[in-house]
């Protein structure tokens, strides 16, 4: 339930309102607004009986949400979320393009695409210090070698930091270093991980498991958001379908139909999609059309010999051409 407040309310009265909610045995997360406040009501497990809170001061009226997600709905938030970080915003406005390496393996290799990639446009330096792998024998990441790798990134480049925590172990760590805190597929439904980075000052990057669905998806931003941290960003990165002609099947209506149930800006990866550069130019010219918010891209100056992913990741070249055909897209 959503208690609207009118537009005169002071920080008072809701306060107040917050108070009784308490009082019922639910939690109020207050939701300011360009023309009023409202608090929602959280932790409920079925109707509320909102007359105890309609004869309140401040009190505008009452809206049932019918969403099992509250926090990252359009029914308690109907304007678009945009994400600030640094100089750039995310949600609202041109695409985001996030480009590098898929794991940073050294500060040569990583400084070497940084400057590629910045010289191409992007905005912000992706580079795994922790990577979870299939296989226990594959590269693990350089862990905070890597994250200081990535701390001379920035310094150098001034290109944001996107990066991922892999648990509620080492996400301080990452908090340390990233501009924002990517919480891989893998984890969609690690809830103690969601739940510590609900308490990040940091906006977090939360990619769709590849066997969830929208609204599970969702659910997991609302763990986030329930802790108190309403800077979530979706990304879109292929489901597992019965296809085997790509690594994932890239499930590009899920862009229009998050931004129909949520207000929270979704981005898009198409190299973790495809797992082959070859189709990476095509399905970011497919994303950015049907309404994505950014891009999450895999590069690398020598995809052959990359410890992780080589064969999804862009040539500096192909970089610099699928920069040119977004430009032609957003203008």
């Amino acid at each position: 339930m959503l208690v609207v407040m009118k537009n005169d309310a002071t920080e008072v009265q809701v306060q107040a309102i917050i108070r009784e909610i308490e009082n019922m045995g639910y939690r109020g997360v207050p939701m300011p607004g360009a023309q009023r406040t409202a608090v929602c009501i959280v932790g409920n497990q079925g109707p509320v009986d909102d007359s105890r809170l309609l004869v309140l001061e401040g009190v505008k009226e009452t809206i049932r949400v019918t969403k099992p997600y509250k926090l990252v709905s359009r029914e308690t938030h109907p304007e678009a979320r945009v994400i600030a970080v640094g100089d750039i915003k995310i949600g609202g406005g041109e695409p985001v393009i996030m480009a590098g390496p898929c794991a940073v393996e050294s500060e040569e290799q990583a400084l070497t695409i940084a400057r590629l990639v910045k010289k191409g446009g992007a905005q912000v330096f992706r580079g795994g210090a922790f990577k979870p792998r299939t296989s226990p024998y594959s590269f693990q990441g350089l862990g905070e070698e890597g994250l200081k790798i990535l701390a001379k990134v920035r310094q150098e480049t001034g290109l944001l930091i996107v990066t991922e925590a892999t648990d509620h172990t080492n996400i301080e760590l990452v908090e340390q270093y990233a501009d924002i805190i990517q919480i891989g597929a893998r984890n969609m439904h690690n809830y103690s991980l969601l739940r510590r980075a609900g308490h990040s000052s940091k906006p977090v990057l939360l990619k769709r498991s590849f066997a969830a669905t929208i609204e599970e998806l969702l659910m997991s931003a609302e763990y986030i958001s329930s802790e108190g941290n309403n800077q979530v960003i979706l990304c879109e990165r292929g489901i597992r379908t019965f296809s085997d002609n790509t690594r994932n099947t890239l499930d590009l209506s899920a862009i229009p139909s998050i931004k129909e149930s949520s207000p929270l800006p979704i981005i898009v990866d198409p190299s973790h999609a495809a797992g082959r550069r070859d189709y990476v130019i095509p399905l970011s010219k497919g994303a950015i059309a049907v309404g994505a918010d950014g891009l999450l891209v895999e590069v690398h100056h020598d995809p052959p010999h990359a410890l992780s992913d080589g064969m999804q990741s862009l040539y500096p070249e192909q970089f610099g051409e699928l920069m040119k055909e977004i430009k032609s897209l957003i203008r």
